[in-house]
């Protein structure tokens, strides 16, 4: 019964809560027709508001308040770890540096006007108020502009209009160098609306332009070979959808807000808007997170496009190798037609005809690689500085083509002449003259193609004969693969040497490198017999091992303490699914105590690349637990509650594995690690950079370094551990004792929620 200092109580808080209430209706009241700010400065960036609605019409909720706060209490261009420690698609997207690639290399000049319509997060903004004098940003949404303007609030040249394009547009002046549209022109229908969007976007940004002005195009393929393969559609986010012409399977009529173009869509677009001139480039693997980018001029080699498995908003299929059908599509002369993603330039085109950025790589070895081609149709290679500590790293190449062109005088192996051109201490580059050629890697792919294993070996015997001349020379270029060897008639020019030392190094071991490398870009090259290879340059097991090892700590080295976007996607948890594989289950079982594990050498977790453990709960439990046949009677034994198990697996390892992954159980689970060591040495899973899984660590002591209790709140769950990272043979030994609970989902995510732990990484 209720007490009267309980009723009182009660009533007093009803007071207050009442009280409060009315005063924030005041202050709603009061404030209702009260304008909106027209301007606010935040830093050296002014927002105008006189074209805002007073209010977001699109969010994407939480998130948009978890980048403002990195934003705030991170200094630009210092998002790397957030998005490592994070594992997050949204935080990926919207911070990487690596989204900046798609306009870096534009040869802006430090005078031109800019246009940005659509600036979101600002990711493009940054790299155009670095390069442009002045840059003029629209975009819809309040909060997103905010994220921007915190982002580079240093920039004193950035203005932002926050509003409807169509409400800014007419006080736009009229005299910009550039215009962007990157992720942005597939959004016509909402930005213009009516019958004809596209034509009436662009017929509206065309008067803006200066003379000679451009307009920038990014936009996804709706042909892509990724969306064949098995990618979704990026906007819809359904299979097939761009392919089927965004059409409803049931009915006839547009199911989708955005809508992208093939290459011939955009064009007709283009004509009918009365554009007289207009390029196309190719980012690959796409135009947001783009490592390397074609042109007309410059088109894709065969071999070349390895590097597909790029989803990181969601899981994928895997239908084909996109790289055998980039081949042949490369072999066909259609590569225009089935890239992934296109740059298309309104106006002139650009010298430049290649790019690639060496994103994955520390500072002080982070470069870009450029072709450019003049007027007379002289082509010429450049190496940059993709940050101020790489610097050193660029002038060191000048040096190394004067070492290695003095210790091959004479020889059969042309070096590729560096001229170093520096203009003060800021600006430094090297230049190259274009070589052309076949590269040896490709020679060697066509024997092993036509299984002509010997012709294969007569090339690798000539690479030793010409790369081992005048071996006891104190200079050797330690990561001479075979693609950096082109071959024309019988000139063999080394064109890429950065990784040069003073010191001799053994033939047999720069071959042995450059087999490794040319067997990891390619599984289809695994049919190589290495036994021979052994036997050619004369080298043991020992021997072939410690030069694995050497490799995995020489790209650790180039990494520094940096994940690839291999590493990334893994954290962020997506997969790629091949249709049709399943494991052989045996009758009776329960699909929950499944265990997976999967190995990838370079190309992410794959399902073709993974095995399943039969029965690995069973061996250790002494009893059968619920679920293990119909009609069993479950019989708890003393260490097994009903709903846990126990596994204790002794895993090889092949040296060419750069990640392991454990999927414990299909379902939620609390996995308790009792034991995890490789090669008989225990591993401290504390290392943010070891060790990664999709749950939450919970406990605390020293307890959580070796023997951690892991809640997973997820149907999927996953632990990876990078071994690359681990000092390894040939062959190696993983042993985990891990105790498995099973848990409903709710209570796992209550329990993660509660645990207070240190989240190892959440699923984006």
């Amino acid at each position: 019964m209720e007490t009267e200092k309980e009723a009182g109580v009660e009533a007093r808080d009803r007071d207050q809560t009442e009280n409060r209430e009315k005063k924030e209706n005041k202050e709603k009241e009061k404030n209702w027709d009260k304008p909106f700010p027209r301007t606010e400065t935040i830093g050296s960036v002014t927002l105008d508001y006189s074209r805002y609605p007073g209010e977001d019409f699109y969010c994407d909720g939480a998130v948009e308040d978890e980048l403002l706060q990195i934003v705030q209490s991170h200094p630009e261009g210092g998002y790397r770890e957030v998005i490592e420690e994070r594992g997050s698609w949204p935080v990926l997207y919207h911070l990487s540096p690596l989204r900046e690639n798609i306009i870096d290399w534009v040869p802006m000049r430090n005078t031109d006007k800019v246009l940005e319509v659509g600036s979101g997060c600002g990711a493009i903004t940054g790299v155009l108020a670095r390069k442009a004098g002045s840059v003029t940003c629209v975009d819809l949404s309040r909060k997103r502009s905010m994220i921007n303007a915190h982002r580079h609030s240093t920039c004193e040249n950035v203005t932002i209009h926050v509003g409807n394009f169509k409400d800014i547009e007419p006080g736009l002046p009229r005299d910009f160098d550039y215009i962007c549209l990157i992720g942005v022109f597939e959004y016509g229908q909402g930005y213009i609306g009516g019958e004809t969007p596209y034509e009436d976007f662009l017929k509206i940004l065309l008067p803006h332009l200066a003379r000679g002005g451009r307009i920038l195009i990014a936009i996804e393929n709706k042909y892509g070979m990724k969306y064949f393969a098995g990618c979704r559609e990026d906007h819809q986010g359904e299979y097939f959808s761009g392919i089927e012409n965004y059409m409803a399977r049931d009915k006839d009529e547009d199911v989708c807000g955005a809508r992208t173009f093939g290459r011939r869509g955009l064009e007709g677009i283009f004509q009918r808007c009365g554009v007289a001139e207009a390029h196309f480039y190719y980012p690959y693997p796409d135009y947001k997170f783009m490592t390397t980018l074609y042109s007309d001029t410059y088109l894709p080699g065969k071999g070349e496009l390895s590097d597909n498995l790029r989803n990181f908003d969601r899981d994928r299929m895997v239908l084909f190798d996109e790289k055998k059908a980039f081949d042949g599509v490369l072999e066909e002369g259609l590569f225009p037609v089935f890239a992934n993603s296109y740059l298309a330039v309104i106006g002139a085109g650009f010298e430049t005809k290649y790019v690639r950025y060496s994103n994955d790589r520390s500072p002080e070895y982070a470069i870009k690689t450029r072709i450019s081609r003049d007027v007379a149709g002289r082509s010429t290679v450049w190496k940059s500085p993709m940050d101020p500590a790489a610097r050193e790293h660029v002038r060191g190449m000048a040096t190394a083509w004067e070492s290695l062109a003095g210790r091959y005088a004479g020889g059969r192996l042309e070096i590729n002449q560096c001229i170093l051109i520096e203009e003060g201490p800021e600006e430094v580059c090297a230049r190259f003259p274009f070589v052309r050629g076949i590269p040896l890697s490709e020679l060697m792919d066509r024997c092993l193609e036509r299984g002509d294993v010997d012709d294969f070996h007569k090339l690798f015997q000539e690479y030793i004969d010409r790369v081992g001349y005048r071996g006891e020379c104190p200079v050797a270029d330690f990561d001479l693969g075979f693609e950096d060897i082109l071959v024309n008639g019988d000139k063999w020019t080394l064109t890429d040497y950065e990784w040069t030392f003073g010191k001799p190094i053994e033939i047999k071991e720069l071959a042995f490198r450059a087999v490794i490398r040319y067997l990891q870009a390619d599984p289809f090259r695994e049919k190589l017999d290495l036994d021979r290879v052994f036997l050619t340059l004369g080298i043991t097991k020992e021997e072939a091992d410690a030069y694995r090892q050497q490799e995995k700590e020489f790209r650790q080295f180039v990494a520094g303490e940096r994940l690839s976007m291999v590493q990334i996607r893994d954290r962020i948890g997506v997969r790629a699914i091949v249709p049709g594989f399943q494991e052989e289950s045996r009758p009776g079982e329960d699909p929950f105590w499944r265990l997976q594990v999967y190995e990838d050498k370079g190309s992410g977790c794959r399902e073709e690349a993974s095995y399943f453990i039969p029965g690995a709960y069973e061996q250790f439990n002494g009893t059968k637990d619920p679920g293990n046949g119909p009609g069993e009677k479950a019989q708890d034994s003393p260490k097994e509650s009903q709903g846990s198990r126990q596994a204790r697996l002794e895993l090889p390892v092949d040296g060419e594995v750069k990640v392991l992954r454990i999927d414990p159980v299909f379902g939620a689970c609390a996995v308790k690690l009792e034991k995890m060591e490789w090669n008989g040495e225990a591993v401290l899973l504390e290392k943010r950079k070891l060790f990664a899984a999709n749950g939450v660590i919970t406990g605390a002591g020293s307890d959580r370094d070796r023997c951690p209790t892991l809640v997973f709140p997820t149907e999927d769950p996953h632990m990876s551990l990078n071994v690359d990272r681990l000092p390894g043979q040939a062959k190696n030994t993983l042993a985990v004792w891990m105790r498995v609970t099973r848990l409903p989902l709710d209570m796992a995510q209550d329990l993660a929620d509660a645990a207070g732990g240190i989240r190892i990484f959440k699923r984006g």
